[in-house]
């Protein structure tokens, strides 16, 4: 399969500013340069309501489907490899889940890296995931009809909370999710360079999120591709998505597999010819508005 036309007119326009690749900055710059990306996504679907709040001292956003009754929630965890990414980045992404699918979205602004490494994320996005559970009516949520989601290490967080709240959750939604943290996959070193995410950029996220705490790449606490087939046959139902010129693709991949193997009912949803982080580009990928499309749609399904 070609690399997608658009994604590649992208890929150019990007090479010819001739920023230098992320991982020879600091994090406060790619964070900066993340959010200007993603603000080229265009500004996402229309919704009843939008606040910020705070859950168990984690700040989230929520968008109110409807401002009348109980809704189901998907609890959406941001992608940026547990170093860049805010509830401003993935807003977008957000607005067209809810309005899309039918529900309210909670967008969980977890600690990042190198600031607060693993386990702070996974900590953050548990507390949110266990509070709305048990207190959801609180803010008009049903607490038996919620999901987990996120693209790339926010995928990552929600299979890990999938893992751990298989009994109360509904469904995962897995967007090139980041699950296997020891670059073992071909396609780390097949899309090694030149789609956007690169090795190397990989590699400079995963060292700010575990250099120091003691917490090994294929520990299951933080790659669930990595977790015993006996527990994995307890998480959610999910649904996956994955991009061909995408150094996650592999894993993601297997890891629908794996759910599939294990008897948890996968859907799984290939982009061949698209990029890591193209569902945030909607304005300007053709293929954003289908994958956002899919995705409300397995989430409306679910949420019943």
């Amino acid at each position: 399969m070609a690399l997608d036309p658009a994604a590649a007119g992208l890929l150019a326009m990007m090479a010819e500013a001739g920023h230098p690749p992320m991982e020879q900055g600091t994090p406060e710059d790619a964070r900066l340069g993340f959010s200007l990306m993603q603000e080229m996504g265009g500004p996402g679907g229309d919704v009843a309501e939008v606040y910020d709040l705070h859950i168990d001292g984690v700040a989230c956003r929520h968008y109110r489907h409807s401002a009348a009754g109980r809704s189901p929630a998907l609890l959406f965890f941001h992608g940026g490899g547990w170093v860049i990414g805010s509830l401003d980045s993935h807003d977008a992404v957000c607005r067209d889940l809810s309005a899309g699918a039918g529900c309210d979205v909670i967008s969980v602004d977890y600690r990042l890296a190198p600031e607060h490494p693993a386990p702070a994320a996974v900590v953050d996005c548990m507390a949110v995931t266990e509070w709305v559970l048990e207190h959801g009516r609180e803010i008009g949520v049903d607490p038996n009809r919620v999901a987990v989601g996120g693209d790339s290490a926010g995928g990552n967080l929600a299979a890990l909370v999938a893992l751990e709240e298989a009994d109360r959750l509904v469904h995962q939604l897995l967007i090139y999710p980041a699950v296997d943290l020891t670059f073992s996959s071909p396609s780390v070193k097949e899309n090694a360079e030149g789609y956007l995410l690169t090795e190397a950029g990989m590699r400079w996220f995963i060292g700010h999120y575990l250099d120091g705490t003691g917490i090994a790449p294929d520990d299951p606490s933080v790659s669930p591709s990595h977790t015993d087939s006996a527990r994995l046959a307890r998480s959610a139902p999910a649904s996956v998505i994955t991009a061909g010129f995408d150094p996650l693709r592999d894993e993601g991949n297997a890891y629908a597999a794996a759910l599939t193997a294990a008897g948890v009912t996968t859907e799984l949803r290939e982009y061949p010819g698209q990029i890591h982080g193209f569902i945030g580009l909607r304005a300007l990928l053709s293929d954003a508005a289908d994958a956002l499309g899919w995705s409300a749609g397995r989430l409306a399904d679910a949420l019943r």
